[in-house]
């Protein structure tokens, strides 16, 4: 059974390639990721964090330009700035909290991207992440 991180994983795979190279087969993606995940919710899911990130790569990328200072978008490795669009896409427009976005993204970085990228997207993401909403205190219940 795959899950949401899974299908994190797979995005973040498919958004390198169309990186990579612009004219990839957008429906071939959608048809792997049918074959991918069988679970229509994971499936869903996967579809709108891929298609979202796609359609709002524009306004993503602005908003990663204006806070990553010293860095353009497109210099930065293609796996951060991937992770760093799934992240404030998921974030901003799929309402998944901050705290659950940054803990994949950070292991996302550590699994794909360098040694250094981890600690770039972490600092990107928190810089990005609505206001009183990062950390892990914030996913943790209250008591009393």
């Amino acid at each position: 059974m795959a899950g949401r991180s899974e299908a994190r994983r797979f995005v973040l795979q498919m958004l390198y390639l169309v990186d990579q190279n612009p004219d990839a087969d957008k429906d071939r993606i959608q048809i792997d990721m049918r074959k991918e995940f069988v679970e229509t919710p994971v499936r869903d899911f996967a579809w709108m964090l891929f298609q979202g990130v796609l359609v709002n790569r524009d306004d993503l990328d602005e908003l990663i330009r204006k806070t990553a200072v010293n860095w353009r978008v497109d210099r930065m490795p293609p796996t951060d700035r991937n992770v760093i669009r799934m992240g404030l896409y998921e974030m901003t427009k799929m309402g998944t909290p901050p705290a659950v976005v940054m803990d994949e993204a950070i292991e996302m970085a550590r699994e794909f991207g360098t040694e250094n990228s981890s600690a770039f997207v972490n600092g990107i993401l928190d810089k990005l992440a609505p206001k009183g909403t990062t950390g892990k205190a914030d996913a943790a219940p209250k008591n009393g």
